[in-house]
């Protein structure tokens, strides 16, 4: 059995993808990051989420020696050509406020009223890097148009402002199932199941 790292320490990522290969019959040894803690944390300095998930994915096979699997992801908002982008987590300043990006977000769109001016989509890059330098890049795409005022409590970031294409509900308003059938990064992570068979069997 083949071990594969995930590069991340949020255990819910890990779950979600250990789930899609186990569904695909890839009978794969999935862990995350913290199975080693001597390995620093990347600097995401691309300028898009397929770079940052390679920068990372590449990092993580070189120290371990191990096939490694990473993903970069963010909101991209249509009338703003595309920001934040890869500056979703910290769209406010500083990384990983939640609340202060949400509120940037709202007021820079608060006179933009017309549905059709508020389309907007999560991005997700998934990259799988082995030691040897072999890379695969896969993405996936999650679209909707954009609340006025957040709605529902499930999701974290921007979730609860974007009202999901084909259905009245935000990403937050979803069951955890319903918007991983869905979501970007369920869309780039079982993209990456037959990358995963090809490279590793």
């Amino acid at each position: 059995m083949t071990r594969l790292i995930l590069a991340t320490r949020n255990n819910g990522k890990i779950v979600e993808l250990r789930a899609i290969l186990a569904d695909a019959g890839l009978p794969h040894d999935l862990v995350g990051a913290d199975a080693y803690p001597d390995v620093p944390d990347v600097r995401e300095t691309g300028v898009t989420f397929a770079e940052n998930a390679l920068l990372k994915a590449h990092a993580l096979a070189r120290a371990t020696g191990l096939p490694a699997v990473a993903d970069d992801s963010g909101l991209c908002v249509d009338v703003l050509g595309g920001a934040p982008g890869i500056f979703s987590a910290r769209w406010a300043g500083r990384h990983g406020d939640d609340k202060a990006n949400l509120d940037l977000l709202l007021a820079q769109l608060g006179d933009i009223d017309d549905d059709v001016h508020r389309g907007a989509h999560f991005a997700c890059a998934a990259a799988l890097a082995l030691p040897d330098g072999t890379e695969r890049v896969v993405e996936g795409q999650m679209r909707g148009v954009l609340r006025h005022a957040p709605a529902g409590t499930n999701g974290f970031g921007y979730d609860p402002i974007l009202q999901v294409e084909g259905d009245t509900r935000t990403a937050a308003e979803l069951s955890p199932d319903e918007k991983n059938a869905i979501s970007h990064r369920g869309k780039a992570f079982r993209a990456l199941v037959p990358v995963v068979r090809e490279l590793l069997g």
